[in-house]
């Protein structure tokens, strides 16, 4: 047996920080997934993807990191007022350019959104209606 017990001791919750970071870095796709699949019920109103952006973003694991890139479309929509929401896509980090086009891409198009009846400022892009 090679290494210490701290090794042996310590793999456990370096392996469990590892998860969870992982887990945090995915909430936002699980959280919008879940508001797709809500909103898929509520009525739609044309909206304007305005601005767009693409993010470096890094995790550390253990002695390494690991290396992505977030995609946000932003988009506009009048519910009476002036509202807005996000659409976001990850991408891996060797795709750094398809991020950029796939978000560039985008600018400037119209698309419908699902707007909660009850809650004007809450809105949903689906994947679905890109």
């Amino acid at each position: 047996m090679r290494g210490t017990i701290y090794d042996w001791y310590g793999l456990p919750f370096v392996l469990a920080a590892g998860i969870i970071a992982a887990a945090a870095s995915k909430w936002r796709f699980f959280v919008q997934r879940l508001r797709g699949i809500g909103g898929r019920n509520w009525p739609t109103i044309p909206a304007s993807i305005d601005i767009t952006s693409v993010a470096r973003q890094t995790e550390n694991y253990g002695k390494g990191e690991i290396v992505s890139y977030l995609a946000t479309l932003t988009y506009f929509y009048r519910n009476p007022e002036l509202q807005s929401g996000d659409y976001s896509r990850s991408f891996n980090a060797d795709e750094e350019a398809d991020a950029q086009a796939w978000a560039a891409s985008y600018r400037g198009s119209k698309v419908m959104v699902h707007v909660d009846p009850r809650e004007a400022s809450r809105s949903v892009l689906r994947k679905e209606e890109l």
